[in-house]
């Protein structure tokens, strides 16, 4: 276990020495932050905070990763293509997460929105299908780890359905999420030191590496975007970071556990899906316009039931806490 955790701390280090030129060269691009005007008026002050934050994290992550891993990498043998899954998934969704905000920076009306779901949403899937088959063709990953059940369960070609809906779904979630400072980077790097401790009593020392690497720039993101943030993670992080999160949960065939361990991620994600759906519900059957909530993600809902920023961002930080522990229990069955 030494070799992850050096890599999380290496990670940190070199991501905290990367944070303040790549703050001052996103002022300088003019790469703010839009805000939501129907949002808590609170939110109004992070107008114009540098977002593309992932950046900070992709680029150490990355450098790390293939730099100890060169040899198996141009060897393309099991470890070399097992290490570059997360890595593409990490530059990929990082890529699209680019374009995203960029659009969104990019955007004269006076909204916080960037690429239009009809054109992100069949890349996101594109991409997922894209990594599921390398997984599942190169990797012969098809089954299923089921707690207190030795012998894993071959689900064969449905693993691959699975497989893109997990990470176009944890993608979505961890963006979802992204909405309070230190909120989305905390609850990640939660997720991916269960997955890491996962993966090493699995034996695969590798995939621990790759989880604890992010999670120590994960760290020095949130250096910089501890409240009141001076940078914002952004769709570059946010869906790089749920993508990768995905493949990892998936590599280790422990997937299942995913929304136990990504609880905060799932109440987000159930959160819109309640809200919008109701509203359309109700506007169409009942003639007016009912919301469980008084705005979603589930985080606004709390802020505007008077939660400070820092309340809400610390109490689910807790119940993610929690809900990883509980995972890695359940995953030792």
């Amino acid at each position: 276990m030494s070799y992850p955790l050096t890599l999380g701390t290496l990670a940190f280090f070199l991501a905290v020495i990367w944070g303040p030129p790549l703050i001052r060269w996103l002022k300088r691009a003019q790469l703010g932050k839009r805000i939501r005007l129907e949002g808590p008026q609170s939110h109004q002050v992070k107008a114009g905070t540098p977002t593309m934050g992932g950046l900070l994290i992709i680029l150490p992550v990355v450098l790390i990763t293939i730099g100890l891993n060169l040899a198996n990498l141009l060897g393309l043998n099991l470890i070399g293509e097992s290490v570059l899954v997360p890595v593409l998934a990490l530059i990929t969704f990082g890529v699209l997460g680019f374009a995203d905000d960029l659009a969104g920076v990019r955007r004269r009306r006076g909204d916080a929105q960037g690429m239009l779901a009809r054109s992100k949403f069949p890349a996101q899937v594109a991409l997922a299908l894209g990594l599921a088959l390398i997984m599942y063709f190169r990797l012969d990953l098809r089954s299923i780890a089921l707690p207190t059940v030795a012998e894993r369960i071959d689900i064969d070609g449905w693993w691959v359905a699975v497989a893109v809906f997990i990470i176009v779904a944890s993608a979505n979630a961890m963006n979802f999420t992204d909405g309070l400072d230190g909120l989305a980077g905390s609850i990640a790097a939660i997720c991916f030191a269960a997955y890491g401790g996962i993966a090493f009593l699995q034996g695969q020392v590798w995939l621990a590496a790759i989880c604890f690497t992010i999670v120590g720039a994960t760290f020095a993101f949130l250096w910089f975007n501890a409240y009141p943030a001076q940078l914002i993670m952004g769709d570059t992080g946010s869906m790089a970071l749920g993508a990768t999160l995905g493949v990892a949960a998936l590599m280790t065939g422990q997937w299942l556990l995913l929304p136990v361990i990504g609880l905060p991620l799932v109440a987000e994600t159930l959160s819109v899906i309640l809200q919008v759906g109701s509203a359309k519900f109700s506007r169409r059957f009942l003639g007016r316009d009912i919301r469980p909530f008084k705005m979603s993600p589930l985080h606004h809902h709390f802020e505007m039931l008077g939660w400070s920023e820092t309340q809400v961002t610390q109490r689910f930080f807790l119940i993610g806490l929690l809900s990883g522990m509980l995972g890695i229990a359940l995953a030792l069955l």
